[in-house]
């Protein structure tokens, strides 16, 4: 049985692509060998045979001259089927990406335009790097044929007015707010892999949901009092110039900020409310620490009447048994930032608190891959019909 979808000029189904150049007399197709069924506790990245001619699938990188732009470059230098044929950059627009981060200067591409330059007739999907505000009205403008991933905040958060609320500025596009998909990879798979514009989860939501969505599920832990203690490289603020930035601000100490009123808690609570099919409010507390990358969560929970440490662990493994990227760590085993450094995995744990009745989970990730462009590809893998994995394998780099 067959089903299919089109995007653009691009149409898939389970047994092969056919792409139709507009330019061209000749349509070029893709065959799949079998189809690339994915169940959301279940990956058959090794049973999935793809053929495909390499770099066929075009990709626009908006923002590529930030921090999460540059991880999708590196990146796509080892992604078989994605060749990038557009990035753009307002501030950089003429320069190459070699001029602008030397360790990309063996990447053959092109120059670095301004957004309102840029020809989307010879591009398939698009990975949106830019800031918060400015999204909207692009995404808005991008041709509808478009697979969209979206690396902002502006449309993670479904309720508008939580948007203007947290964000300071009216909702741009509520048409297109409604269309988008919340990306958290291993807990929205099957939503995902039909949408055309995805929300890229923030790096905190996604430490924090997703070792907590699983037991809130299930109902092991409490979704009251939960409090949490998050931690980030200074990659997570970003490549602009700010003084709280600099390096006699954040060397040798920890920054705590955005007390009680950082953007991602609504982020966070919306994951959580829905897992539990109820209202549930946090205590977030985030710290930039002398790292250029990496994230760690300390999260302090109650157990629920009859619940156990151990059945949180259990859960969590038999949760994430099948899952590539995310690693439930041996009993009492303690993860760490440089486990994971420049890999997509979220490596997680659960541990007895000395107070009864409640446990603290560890959850690290890297902040700029798991946490922004590595889960990033991995949606538009899932998207585009091929292997949750491709171009994902990298081990963590240590020391």
């Amino acid at each position: 049985m067959s089903s299919a979808v089109a995007y653009g000029s691009v149409y898939v189904n389970q047994r092969c692509f056919r792409e139709d150049r507009a330019k061209s007399s000749k349509a070029r197709k893709v065959c799949v060998c079998k189809s690339v069924a994915f169940t959301p506790q279940s990956l058959q990245f090794e049973k999935t045979k793809v053929q495909m001619p390499e770099k066929s699938v075009r990709i626009g990188v908006l923002g590529a001259s930030g921090y999460t732009g540059s991880e999708i470059v590196r990146l796509l230098a080892n992604h078989p089927y994605f060749g990038i044929t557009v990035m753009t950059a307002d501030r950089k627009a003429g320069q190459s990406i070699g001029s602008v981060f030397p360790h990309l200067a063996t990447q053959h591409l092109p120059n670095m335009i301004a957004v309102n330059d840029a020809d989307f007739s010879n591009v398939d999907a698009v990975f949106c790097c830019l800031p918060h505000g400015t999204t909207q009205e692009i995404i808005k403008a991008l041709p509808k044929g478009l697979k969209i991933v979206d690396l902002s905040a502006d449309f993670r958060l479904r309720d508008i007015d939580d948007y203007e609320k947290w964000y300071g500025q009216p909702h741009r596009a509520p048409e297109l707010q409604r269309e988008a998909v919340y990306g958290l990879t291993e807990i929205y798979r099957t939503d995902i892999k039909d949408a055309r514009l995805v929300a890229n989860p923030g790096c905190y939501p996604t430490s924090i949901q997703l070792p907590l969505v699983p037991l809130i599920k299930a109902n092991l832990i409490r979704s009251e009092n939960i409090i949490i203690d998050a931690k980030s490289g200074v990659s997570g603020a970003g490549r602009g110039a700010k003084e709280a930035n600099l390096y006699t601000e954040i060397a040798e100490g920890i920054h705590s900020y955005g007390i009680t009123g950082h953007r991602h808690v609504p982020e966070i609570e919306q994951g959580l409310a829905e897992a539990a099919n109820s209202k549930v409010t946090v205590s977030f507390t985030p710290h930039l620490m002398p790292m250029s990358r990496g994230m760690q969560s300390s999260i302090y929970v109650e157990l629920a009447q009859g619940a156990s440490v151990e059945d949180l662990r259990q859960h969590l493994k038999v949760f994430y048994e099948n899952e590539e990227f995310v690693v439930l760590g041996k009993e009492k085993e303690v993860p760490h930032t440089r486990h994971v450094r420049g890999s997509n995995y979220c490596i997680m744990n659960v541990f007895p608190d000395r107070i009864t009745g409640r446990a603290i989970i560890l959850s690290v990730i890297d902040n700029l891959v798991k946490g922004a462009s590595g889960q990033a590809l991995q949606n538009l893998n899932l998207m585009m019909g091929i292997p949750e994995n491709t171009g994902l394998t990298y081990l963590p780099l240590f020391p």
